[in-house]
């Protein structure tokens, strides 16, 4: 088996808000992904005494945990356990109705020697590169179909939309946003490799339009995680006065990437 992970801060003297995992349990069977990309509190506060990244770690670390450990619970099931945990962890020093409470959105995915189960919440993404080598991106698209009234969106999107009905939904403080995921269920046989990344490493594709999603697993597959980090990092520089390309409020974002062969 092979795995890869980059993860990397948008700018260096910034903490890097995203969280990658694989969890590989001693008996050998199986596996899991976890991929985390912590939204970018506002300037005028989220009710919360802890940072971005303490959440996503929390929430990471749960997922890792119960995803490896909990093989009779569904994904749906592990992310709104670990929700409910990380809000036990501060919820008496914490405004947690707040709308902008610390919060993240979530690829997660777990292998057997029969299936691999996967689950999505919100913007970041999953590939899935079949034996024969087609390329399926499972998304959850609710975010990109919102209407904007703004170009400058990436992170600042308005809060009647956000985890509200009719708009989309991330892991913050409400265990019942795992039911609104995107789920399913493959066989094994038919997934030979996927990719996790969160959408400071999907720009390739859905902001400078570079090529598709099989493209971009291409190069993760042939180049390896970083390559694609260094090529966003590139077409970032280049646009960076710019801005031409459509709803990208920050120059550089934490860009991740997972990459396993089955």
């Amino acid at each position: 088996m092979r795995t890869e992970v980059v993860s990397e801060p948008g700018v260096p003297d910034r903490p890097n808000e995203d969280f990658a995992g694989v969890g590989l349990p001693a008996s050998g069977q199986g596996g899991c992904v976890i991929v985390l990309d912590g939204v970018t509190p506002p300037r005028d506060g989220t009710g919360c005494l802890h940072s971005v990244p303490w959440f996503t770690a929390r929430l990471g670390g749960a997922l890792t945990e119960l995803t490896v450990s909990c093989r009779d619970l569904t994904l749906a099931e592990i992310l709104a356990r670990a929700i409910r945990r990380t809000v036990d962890a501060h919820t008496a020093t914490c405004d947690l109705s707040h709308p902008r409470t610390p919060q993240a959105t979530v690829v997660l995915t777990r292998w057997s020697q029969d299936t691999v189960e996967y689950l999505v919440l919100s913007d970041s993404a999953l590939l899935l590169e079949s034996p024969g080598g087609t390329v399926t991106a499972v998304l959850d698209d609710r975010l990109s179909l919102l209407p904007r009234t703004s170009l400058a969106t990436d992170a600042l999107v308005d809060s009647t939309v956000r985890n509200k009905e009719g708009g989309f939904f991330t892991a913050a403080a409400d265990p019942s946003v795992a039911a609104r995921a995107v789920t399913g269920t493959l066989p094994r046989r038919e997934v030979r490799a996927l990719t996790a990344l969160t959408d400071g490493a999907t720009r390739w594709v859905e902001k400078f339009r570079e090529g598709d999603w099989t493209d971009c697993f291409t190069v993760v597959r042939k180049e390896g995680a970083r390559s694609l980090v260094d090529r966003v990092r590139t077409l970032e520089e280049a646009d960076r006065e710019e801005r031409a390309f459509l709803r990208r409020s920050k120059t550089h974002d934490d860009a991740t990437v997972v990459y396993v062969e089955l």
